[in-house]
């Protein structure tokens, strides 16, 4: 592969359309202040990079980036991207990975307002991610070992499975579809409202109204600290430890609780039917 070495770019599509190339040790940055250093790029290595330019991958094929930098500066930095391995890298350009497929992101800390939306068959594992809105609109998304901190996050999603993880958020997980988390900690008011198919399996949920409008929403030996009005309207089979503040108004299914504060039913705009089971009395 051509390696281009200790250089520095900061020229309108300084690289573009470059193949089969190792780029390594440069800096996209300077006075001229060019976009889309790295566009249309195929089949490349980025390596202990830094960037600090405007759209600096965009519509690359098969690329690997690694133990660089994207600052402030580096508005929407990786749009349109396929096959994309991101491993140790820092991430801190706003709209980062939008209408990409196939991204692999590991080791890695990502601080970016509206990140990985309408992506594809995206992998997160042991990183941290801060963003306002993150994965809006995407699909087949699995995370593994993530710190999140955030809002609306999750919004819109379809078929994403979170490990091990813990999620600083509100409005988590609505109008999403076909989500599993996994022994994981949900922090956040909201969460989860007209979602279907969501299932929390071993997690520790806090915050208030939470899983609200809900369809075919399981939770399996979970836990619900400072949770008040929970399962308003949801269609909802749940095993849940420990004590809830309040329930209210539930559509459908079974609620196995171990205590709860109160159980609110009435003022509800449809048949509320659901079997609550107090454990320990």
């Amino acid at each position: 592969m051509k390696e281009i070495k200790n250089k520095k770019f900061d020229e309108e599509r300084s690289l573009y359309n470059i193949q089969n190339a190792v780029v390594l040790n440069c800096e996209f940055a300077g006075e001229k202040d060019g976009e889309s250093v790295l566009k249309e790029t195929r089949n490349i290595v980025v390596d202990n990079c830094k960037f600090s330019l405007r759209y600096p991958i965009w519509h690359a094929q098969k690329y690997e980036l690694k133990n660089s930098s994207m600052d402030e500066k580096t508005r929407a930095p990786i749009w349109y991207s396929n096959d994309g391995q991101i491993k140790e890298c820092k991430i801190d350009g706003v709209k980062a990975l939008r209408e990409c497929q196939n991204t692999t992101i590991e080791n890695s800390t990502i601080n970016s307002t509206e990140f990985g939306w309408k992506t594809n068959n995206t992998r997160v594992v042991n990183s941290e991610i801060t963003a306002e809105y993150v994965f809006l609109d995407s699909k087949n998304i699995k995370m593994d070992n993530v710190n999140f901190t955030g809002k609306y996050s999750f919004q819109y999603v379809e078929n994403l499975e979170i490990k091990n993880s813990v999620l600083d958020t509100k409005d988590a997980f609505w109008h999403s579809k076909n989500v599993v988390v996994k022994d994981s900690v949900i922090k956040g008011a909201y969460l989860a409202w007209f979602s279907d198919g969501l299932t929390l399996i071993n997690c520790k949920i806090s915050g208030t109204q939470p899983l609200c409008y809900c369809k075919n929403l399981k939770l399996i030996n979970c836990e619900m600290t400072d949770c008040d009005l929970a399962f308003e309207y949801s269609e909802v089979n749940a095993e849940v430890n420990g004590f809830v503040k309040s329930i209210k108004n539930p559509k459908s299914g079974i609620i196995k609780v171990g205590s709860v504060g109160e159980v609110v039913l009435e003022e509800s705009i449809m048949e509320s039917k659901a079997q609550i089971i107090v454990t320990k009395k």
